[in-house]
């Protein structure tokens, strides 16, 4: 190919070129050139050499993107089937590579479709759709296959039967990368014996790949992370050099997550571009209808106060004026004049009319006058028998409005002086009035305005006042513009067709800012199907063995015309190990494994000022310090992911609040626990010293004073504020005693285990015989500063033994 640079050895010694026409005809060839080596490129060629956008940068990564793909399509598959989802994850060494069996109990997949799901990039049925779903762009499983053929060179093994059928279909591919489509080297039936797919429903993947297991721990910490925010699930992991696999069981009595529905957006989140596609390609022909019929939550009330908002922005509001109370402006003698062969008495009543309605109103439009005009003029016309036509009517119009506008400065001065403070001064306010008065004049018609041009009248109007005697700020120019606008009323034009807006941007614009500020009620949230806090705290259980949870799931919010749910978790002590935090972050259902630096959630986390919930936080940011895991998910119909990887969760002020909310209202719970339990620390610590140094002082009393021992019994519970539970025998009539020092009501749970049957016990006692023992259950409501006594009788040979629940051991004295 003839190079550009080659052309510059053409010129002569002096620099100049000796031919012009020649240098042109060679950059025409350059141009020919360059054009013949553009080509259009596929999808799967593209991210066949960026492999690292999607997760696969590397051998470690590889392998746990690709069971994660794997396990995402099966998870999503077993759950639109309505089947609780068993899937197994086996990795085994071969040869030079590893193999992965990924397999489930889903529903299977038909014939036709098993190649383009696995064998086409950006083939799926989730892409626009408005609803929760682990995957949307068809990416995650055929990556997986295009990684693993590049590596290995080995074609993806698929297997799958329907629920329908009692024969698996078979597929041995690949993906051609020039043209983005699957080629099969084997496609087969076969029967239950002859499939290595379990004799039931479901899909089995294998890929042999380039891979290795340092990333051991991201695996692990994937699937156990997917045991956690899915419950229903049952999960089997099998690798090299495990004794046997591991097993994550689904909780008891969890059931699948709730079926979500597709949804409109959201007019909140639209953004311009996206709104004009919609104009674009809507069937309906007037913006009300084209609200109400591609919006979610947009009713006919809904959809007015957003036209109400669009005509202000798209005409601007019109200032009404009251009549004024000058003798020349006299209303009905102008109206009167403005009338001409209606008969007298007809044109008297009329104008009378009219100008007792104006005078009644506070302030009047111009539009809200002609409308006065039709009506009068209806109503007095059929009373005289007269016609008061078009011509007519719009001569009264304009003879009322020009007396209505006589004298708008007394107006304008009555909203300035209300909207500014009382330092401003008489001259300077009326100063302001007359200025304002004059734009609204000079405007002419109507006086309209929109609110930007308003504003410019207020702030022209305000910088001719201003000088070293005279002030005025911003706050109170922006009160004046409120106040003024406040008067303006809403015209009642028709506004432009849909097909008018969505060819000029302008009026575009206006529609979107009229639909972000109207009030809107919140997205449905059927369209979600978050964990629910109880299912988060349940799935932290199963697999934490700690002494504290905490989960919390806040409402609906919406971005980008999508609705999302944060819901966040906390475990805290136990068996988990002091240190940095452990952050588990995920995102519809899915951990997210890498790129922790990179998510608005860690993010969210580090700007908590955790010492404020008991955590230790060196420096006073960043991640905090003890035994403690954090768990954060983010439910979304479009989760905003920082790549195609979605390792994670873009920086959106929208999320990261609510993000920081969730989190905020588990610790909160957290703190209160924390702060509970150093009380209760203390408590023993106290009561330990206590228990020690009071038998020593009623010794060395006894001692000094020469006097018999004093009795200490319930000396410690009422130093210590406890509930006392004493035992008392007396010839074989046994009193139980519970006093109660504490500051609030007690019912503690007793249960008095004796060798012998009692007898005589009161009604609120029962008595229960195992095994030649006797369990005496009582429950007593003790109040505060009170006590209660159970009296029973028993052989005197019996031996005792005393159990209390419903009392925290701290606060719990036994003398028994």
């Amino acid at each position: 190919m003839t190079s550009f640079q080659s052309t510059l050895d053409d010129e002569d010694d002096d620099g100049e070129s000796d031919d012009s026409d020649d240098d042109a005809d060679t950059r025409g060839e350059v141009a020919a050139d360059l054009a013949e080596g553009q080509r259009a490129i596929s999808i799967a060629e593209f991210f066949d050499k960026n492999k690292q956008m999607l997760g696969f940068d590397s051998g470690a990564r590889g392998l746990v993107t690709a069971v994660k793909e794997a396990v995402d399509n099966a998870l999503d598959a077993t759950e639109e089937a309505g089947i609780k989802p068993d899937i197994s994850v086996e990795i085994t060494e071969s040869g030079d590579y590893y193999k992965l069996v990924v397999e489930d109990n889903g529903p299977g997949i038909t014939r036709e479709q098993i190649p383009k799901v696995f064998g086409k990039l950006l083939y799926g049925s989730r892409f626009h759709a408005r609803e929760q779903h682990r995957g949307q762009q068809g990416i995650g499983i055929s990556a997986a296959v295009l990684y693993a053929q590049k590596t290995s060179g080995k074609p993806a093994k698929i297997t799958s039967r329907t629920q329908n059928s009692d024969r698996a279909q078979y597929f041995e591919l690949i993906i051609d990368t020039d043209t983005n489509e699957p080629e099969i080297s084997v496609e087969e039936e076969r029967a239950p014996g002859e499939s290595d797919l379990s004799p039931t429903h479901g899909t089995r993947i294998e890929l042999e790949m380039e891979a290795n297991m340092r990333a051991r721990q991201q695996l692990h910490d994937y699937v156990q992370h997917t045991a956690v925010v899915n419950p229903h699930a049952r999960l089997v992991l099998d690798e090299p050099r495990l004794d046997e696999p591991r097993r994550y069981e689904r909780v008891e009595g969890a059931e699948l997550p709730a079926e979500t529905e597709e949804i409109r957006p959201h007019p909140h989140g639209v953004e311009l571009g996206t709104l004009i596609t919609m104009l674009e390609g809507t069937e309906s022909y007037s913006v009300s209808g084209f609200l109400q019929g591609e919006f979610t939550r947009v009713g006919s009330k809904t959809a007015d106060k957003v036209l109400d908002n669009f005509r202000d922005r798209h005409f601007g509001r019109e200032m009404g004026w009251s009549v004024p109370g000058s003798a020349d402006a006299d209303l009905e003698a102008a109206v009167e004049d403005a009338v001409a062969n209606k008969g007298k008495e007809a044109t008297a009543a009329f104008a009378a009319r009219v100008a007792d309605t104006l005078s009644t109103r506070e302030r009047t439009t111009r539009s809200k006058l002609r409308e006065i005009v039709d009506t009068v003029g209806e109503d007095v016309g059929e009373e005289f028998g007269a016609t008061f036509g078009s011509t007519v009517r719009a001569n009264a119009v304009e003879a009322a409005w020009d007396a209505l506008t006589t004298d708008i400065d007394t107006d304008l001065y009555e909203l300035v002086d209300e909207a500014t403070s009382t330092r401003k001064d008489d001259a300077t306010v009326s100063g302001l009035a007359d200025r304002l008065a004059d734009k609204f004049r000079e405007a002419g018609g109507a006086h309209r305005a929109t609110r930007s041009e308003l504003e410019a009248y207020v702030d022209r109007s305000a910088d001719r006042l201003v000088s070293e005697e005279v002030s005025f700020g911003e706050t109170a120019r922006e009160n004046v513009v409120e106040a003024v606008w406040n008067a303006m009323r809403t015209v009642p034009d028709e506004l432009p067709k849909v097909r008018s807006v969505a060819d000029d941007r302008d009026a575009a614009s206006e529609l979107l800012e009229a639909m972000r500020e109207t009030d809107i009620l919140a997205p449905p949230t059927n369209c979600l199907s978050p964990i629910t806090a109880e299912l988060v705290e349940a799935g932290l259980r199963k697999e934490y063995d700690a002494d504290f949870y905490a989960a919390a799931t806040r409402d609906a919010e919406v971005h980008g015309g999508d609705p999302f749910i944060v819901e966040a978790g906390i475990v805290y002590g136990g068996e988990l190990e002091d240190g940095t935090v452990g952050l588990l972050r995920f995102a519809n259902r899915v951990p997210l494994v890498y790129q922790r630096g990179a998510c608005a959630t860690t993010d969210v986390v580090k700007r908590i000022g955790w010492r404020n919930y008991g955590l230790d936080q060196p420096g006073g940011s960043g991640m905090p310090s003890g035994p403690v895991v954090v768990m954060i998910h983010v439910a979304s119909t479009n989760v905003p992911f920082t790549s195609e990887s979605k390792d994670a969760i873009a920086n959106i002020p929208a999320i990261e609040d609510e993000i920081e909310l969730a989190v905020r209202e588990a610790a909160r719970e957290l703190k209160s626990y924390l702060k509970k339990r150093r009380s209760m620390r203390k408590r023993r610590e106290k009561q330990d010293v206590l228990g020690r140094i009071l038998p020593e002082m009623a010794d060395k009393l006894s001692e000094v004073t020469g006097r018999e021992r004093p009795n200490i019994d319930g000396a410690l519970a009422r130093i210590m504020n406890n509930v006392s539970v004493d035992r008392e025998i007396d010839d074989g009539s046994v009193t139980l005693t519970v006093e109660n020092f504490s500051d609030r009501a007690e019912k503690p749970e007793i249960t008095e285990i004796v060798s012998a049957a009692p007898s005589d016990l009161p009604d609120d006692a029962s008595v229960v015989d195992l095994d030649g023992e006797w369990f005496v259950t009582w429950t007593p409501s003790v109040p505060a500063g009170e006590s209660a006594t159970l009296t029973y009788t028993v052989d005197a040979d019996a031996t005792f033994d005393v159990d209390v629940d419903g009392i925290k051991a701290e606060k719990l004295t036994i003398d028994a």
